[in-house]
């Protein structure tokens, strides 16, 4: 990708200048809340603390605050340019902070290459931060101020520019090692660099089991040897060997593996190809590489190459490391971060660089296939599995280690409260899960040789939430489990061609559509190749419960069948379609998103009724509100009114319903206009499930909130059925899939 100066400097001055801004997590609108935020309300917090100093972990955001320290020193290839030009980076540094493990910085740059100084003011921060990241402080002062301050401070200190590559390049090597078929402790290690991250990557790879007889490091002035005095310190000295190789070329024959964190071209071809056979080259220098993947690649094709460059196979980037080993460590309160605290992030990498890539990073990424192998050795940066993986095993391994001062005692529901956090909320389906679990029912997937749907089943299986049904040709189904190793075990396939039912089907559906269109030829047709209606007989034979699908095809595809052959519940004269959004507020239920166009008063009646009955199968109290562009006879107009002519109908229906309407969106949502403008209004705490006067509002409203205010999306699910139907979105994710089919179990449950 071709970064123009233009741009960059467009980017960081446009709008509000810089690029992270603080933002307050109470409400400050009222008197009260300003009373109780600052004088005389704050008081309260500050004596509990004074009484229990750990108090402050509770009352401020010191738990989730990282210090990102910086003397401008050695800024990225860019060397010693001083605090203020740094500070870019320092700000770009709070960004990944937050975008990637929900951690805020204070990025603070200083005006001193004094090492004593540097040191001090971040021991008279300590009482500010749960955390301190050192970065782009140039060797071998960075070594002294990291030591000093590991030695004095009962927070984390991590100098991102040392360990970060070291943990990340280590996950890579590990994995590295294993598909070149060497072993770790066997291989020879070529460093070339003996800077912050040589020096850094050496210890750590030495750590992970390289061992150390067999490393020879080199800087500028060629191979770091026994006796060797110019431009010698005591860290490099560490790694003095006796050899009589004095040049990187003469180091790197018959080597196994070279680490380069030097500069751009320092290694050729030809010095490439008297390395061992599977040659590994993590050639790191940025932006130019010691040698480019492609001339490697031409040397030695069976090399195994990883560089820091994103368009270049296996990115060796620090964002895999420091935001969620900062957030591992401060979820438990650590002291420090430790050798083993960074050995788990390693492990945790390259553990997770062998499982299945979710369909999202290969769409974030632009490629169809992305699994375990020489191009793909390490995760990528936009995965989120990362911070599930990496976080927990720093976590534990500080737990292990004693460093821990409030230690995790359910992993599980930990990995559930990070996807939270970032807005990837599961915490609403887990009395979905149990209640579906309670009572497992047969689930029928109309597009049973996708390997997507194959996976979910066997999860299904495996969470004991269903008993799945797969529709398709079995020998397809089973090549392609076998092929991507999944487990059939508890998973029924049915096949339409030769289903020993299928002339009742048929019979049934043509009776069905036969004053529509339907001949018998037909119906027999559509029996035994279109599985959407074939799956939905399954359910309406009661051959199966509930019926999953969309997968593959666009929605009315799938609930034009459902609607042929299952038909509307009798309590309802509409079908409606709603969406669960996560979102850092809360959860919220909106329909109809997918149905209606102009829905009557009636109309809207039922998609209310249909919506609140459904989100009582959360254990949540339904909240509705019937939107409009008018609060309560503000504005006249045709949509305002139908919502009102709906509230009539629904209070007279179910007369215990809390709703209210017509409303505005931002009156339904905000529990302080509502007490305060409308006090008069049963919508105290605010609504939950969210009403729309037809289509165009329902459908712009969840996809604006998904793409641009971030919600997690869980749906559509498909109501108003006589029994459990619900559709997918094209290309959804296992995890998305595995979802749908506990709420497609309760939804059963509930209809019985």
């Amino acid at each position: 990708m071709k970064i123009r100066r233009e741009d960059a400097l467009e980017y960081h001055s446009m709008g509000r200048k810089g690029k992270i801004e603080v933002i307050t997590t109470k409400p400050c609108i009222t008197q009260r809340d300003l009373s109780l935020a600052y004088t005389p309300g704050v008081a309260e917090p500050c004596r509990e603390i004074h009484h229990d100093v750990s108090k402050v972990f509770e009352y401020t955001a010191k738990g989730n605050l990282v210090a990102v320290i910086t003397n401008g020193t050695a800024v990225l290839g860019l060397g010693d340019i001083g605090p203020e030009a740094g500070k870019p980076v320092m700000e770009g540094k709070g960004v990944l902070f937050k975008t990637f493990a929900d951690i805020d910085v204070f990025d603070i740059e200083l005006n001193s290459k004094d090492v004593n100084e540097v040191i001090r003011v971040c021991q008279v921060l300590e009482p500010t931060f749960g955390g301190i990241n050192l970065e782009d402080i140039k060797g071998p002062e960075c070594f002294y101020i990291e030591q000093e301050l590991k030695r004095t401070l009962k927070i984390p200190v991590f100098h991102d520019d040392q360990h970060g590559t070291a943990i990340i390049s280590g996950a890579a090597l590990l994995n590295a090692v294993e598909l070149a078929g060497k072993k770790i402790n066997e291989v020879k290690v070529v460093y070339n660099g003996a800077g912050a991250s040589g020096i850094a990557c050496a210890k750590f790879h030495i750590s992970l089991g390289v061992d150390p007889k067999n490393v020879i490091m080199c800087d500028s002035a060629g191979v770091i040897y026994k006796g060797r005095t110019k431009g010698m310190n005591e860290f490099k000295e560490e790694f003095a060997v006796e050899t009589d190789r004095r040049t990187l070329e003469e180091a790197l024959v018959g080597a196994d593996v070279f680490v380069g964190l030097s500069q751009g071209n320092v290694v050729t071809k030809q010095m490439v190809k008297t390395m061992a056979d599977n040659p590994i080259i993590f050639a790191m220098a940025n932006p130019d590489p010691e040698i480019t993947y492609y001339d490697a690649l031409d040397a030695r094709p069976d090399v195994i190459m990883a560089t820091g460059r994103s368009d270049f196979p296996n990115q060796v980037n620090n964002v895999l490391g420091f935001p969620f080993i900062f957030r591992g460590a401060l979820d438990v309160r650590a002291t420090a971060i430790n050798e083993e605290m960074k050995q788990a992030a390693s492990y945790a990498l390259a553990k997770l660089a062998k499982e299945d890539v979710p369909e999202s990073v290969k769409r974030a990424y632009g490629v169809k296939e992305m699994s375990f192998g020489r191009e793909y050795i390490i995760p990528k940066p936009f995965d989120p599995r990362v911070l599930t993986w990496v976080a927990p095993a720093v976590a534990k391994a500080a737990m292990d280690t004693g460093v821990a001062q409030f230690p995790i005692t359910d992993f599980e529901q930990y990995k559930r409260d990070l996807d939270i956090r970032m807005g990837r909320a599961q915490l609403i389906m887990t009395p979905i899960f149990r209640k579906a679990a309670s009572n497992p029912k047969k689930v029928v997937f109309p597009e049973g040789d996708q390997p997507k749907i194959i996976k979910a089943a066997q999860l299904s299986v495996d969470e004991g939430i269903a008993h799945p049904i797969l529709i398709g040709n079995p020998q397809v189904i089973k090549k392609i489990a076998d092929e991507n190793g999944y487990d059939l075990t508890g998973i029924e396939i049915v096949n339409p061609m030769d289903y020993e039912g299928i002339q009742e089907f048929v019979d049934v559906y043509y009776s069905l559509r036969q004053r529509k269109g339907i001949t018998y030829i037909v119906a027999e047709r559509h029996m035994r190749t279109r599985p959407n209606y074939f799956g939905a007989m399954m359910v309406r034979l009661n051959k199966a419960d509930c019926m999953i699908s969309g997968l593959t095809s666009h929605y009315p595809k799938t609930v034009r069948p459902a609607l042929q052959i299952i038909g509307r519940d009798k309590r309802y004269n509409k079908v409606s379609g709603l969406y669960i959004l996560n979102t850092k507020k809360g959860v919220y239920f909106l329909a109809d998103t997918t149905v209606n166009i102009e829905p009557s008063a009636n109309d809207i009646s039922d998609i209310a009724i249909q919506a609140a009955e459904f989100v009582k199968n959360f254990d949540i109290t339904p909240r509705v509100a019937l939107l409009s562009y008018s609060n309560f006879g503000s504005a006249p107009g045709p949509q305002p009114s139908k919502m009102v002519e709906a509230l009539k109908i629904i209070k007279n229906k179910v007369p215990d319903l809390l709703i209210d309407g017509e409303m505005q969106a931002d009156t339904a949502v905000m529990s302080e206009i509502l007490q305060e403008t409308f006090p008069f209004s049963p919508l105290k705490e605010g609504a939950n499930v969210l009403i729309f006067p037809d289509l165009d509002a329902g459908n712009i409203a969840y996809k604006l909130l998904v793409r641009i205010g971030g919600a997690h999306p869980i749906g559509p699910i498909l109501l108003g059925l006589s029994k459990s139907v619900h559709v997918l979105q094209i290309g959804a994710e296992v995890n998305e899939i595995l979802d749908m089919v506990a709420i497609a179990v309760v939804d059963a449950q509930s209809k019985e």
